[in-house]
């Protein structure tokens, strides 16, 4: 064999031995979105930023504007079609603990979570009209913006106006009820994006007229493997019908987590199409979803290729870069 000829085979046999490696560096980051609606109870945004340490996870805090009232300042909040200071989910129970829930916000956004929005009083807004939701987030940005003033709490972070007016650009939906009015006035609103959908199984989220649409997907779980949707409050219904059972509290925990780390594995080792998971606040079955979240993130966030991600950095992250000037088409060398 010649010499040219024994290089081009060397080369060859090079190439085809890295084609794997080649194909392994350029597959994206397996990325992974936890949330939380609600974000009531101080407890669990301590407990949650702790998790978020220990892993290096970033979270998106979908918060409920009336946890920024108290009983004196409840009727700053008027729902379309609602009494003024009516609720779904109750107000904060004193002023102190807006204090310490206002608290535990700005420590979250100093460590780099994101804050979006759950709209205020937790209705159903299927039947709103556009206005409607138009009113709602107003009313969110203006609760946000004035928590500390309305309650008489000193200490007002200097950005806090701008993040409560500018800085909050994500939206789910209570009950993740949507309409074609939502969506419109979301996207009159400036919003970036919208977390309400569901879908079957991990899927790509989908844009249109400039908002970005997720899903959290149905995950296969529990013995027969029966899809459920990969939220705390959808396995509690599943595993006991909405009752408190706490005696199968470990149960309920291996079969949560045993099902996230299925749904996580699949993507991971397969496209890794993006991975959502949604929590609240509040403890279920004895805290077993919690827990099984807890041994998740420990799990995964920390593996090589995976990012723990906001919404907020997600769409930065994956953002289409601009092109350069030189790279547009017909664009000549020197032009």
């Amino acid at each position: 064999m010649s010499v040219p000829l024994r290089l081009c085979a060397a080369v060859s046999a090079l190439l085809a031995s890295a084609s794997p490696l080649l194909a392994d560096a350029a597959k994206r980051p397996q990325y992974v979105i936890i949330s939380f609606d609600g974000a009531h109870d101080v407890a669990q945004w301590k407990r949650s930023r702790d998790l978020a340490a220990r892993t290096g996870a970033k979270f998106t805090y979908f918060l409920s504007c009336v946890f920024l009232l108290s009983p004196e300042t409840r009727r700053n909040y008027q729902a379309p079609g609602k009494g003024a200071g009516k609720s779904n989910v109750g107000f904060a129970l004193s002023r102190n603990e807006v204090s310490a829930r206002l608290a535990e916000i700005s420590a979250a956004r100093r460590e780099g979570h994101e804050i979006a929005s759950h709209g205020c009083g937790h209705f159903d807004g299927a039947q709103w009209s556009k206005a409607d939701w138009l009113a709602e987030f107003s009313q969110f940005r203006k609760i946000v913006r004035d928590a500390y003033a309305a309650n008489g709490i000193a200490g007002e972070p200097k950005s806090w106006r701008r993040f409560a007016e500018k800085e909050i650009s994500g939206f789910r939906a209570p009950y993740l009820s949507t309409s074609k009015a939502l969506y419109a006035a979301l996207a009159e609103d400036k919003f970036s994006y919208d977390a309400s959908g569901i879908s079957r199984g991990p899927a790509e989220p989908a844009s249109d007229a400039g908002l970005t649409h997720f899903a959290l997907p149905q995950i296969a779980e529990g013995p027969k493997a029966r899809r459920v949707i990969a939220m705390d409050y959808n396995l509690f219904v599943r595993h006991s019908g909405g009752l408190e059972r706490p005696s199968e509290s470990k149960n309920f925990e291996d079969r949560a987590y045993d099902a996230f780390l299925a749904s996580f594995d699949q993507e991971y080792n397969g496209k890794r199409v993006p991975f959502q998971v949604g929590f609240h606040f509040t403890l279920m079955n004895g805290g077993a979803y919690w827990r099984a979240l807890e041994r998740f993130a420990e799990e995964v966030c920390v593996k090589p290729e995976v990012a723990c991600v906001s919404y907020r950095d997600y769409l930065k992250r994956t953002a289409p870069t601009p092109a350069s000037p030189d790279d547009r088409p017909g664009a000549a060398v020197g032009g």
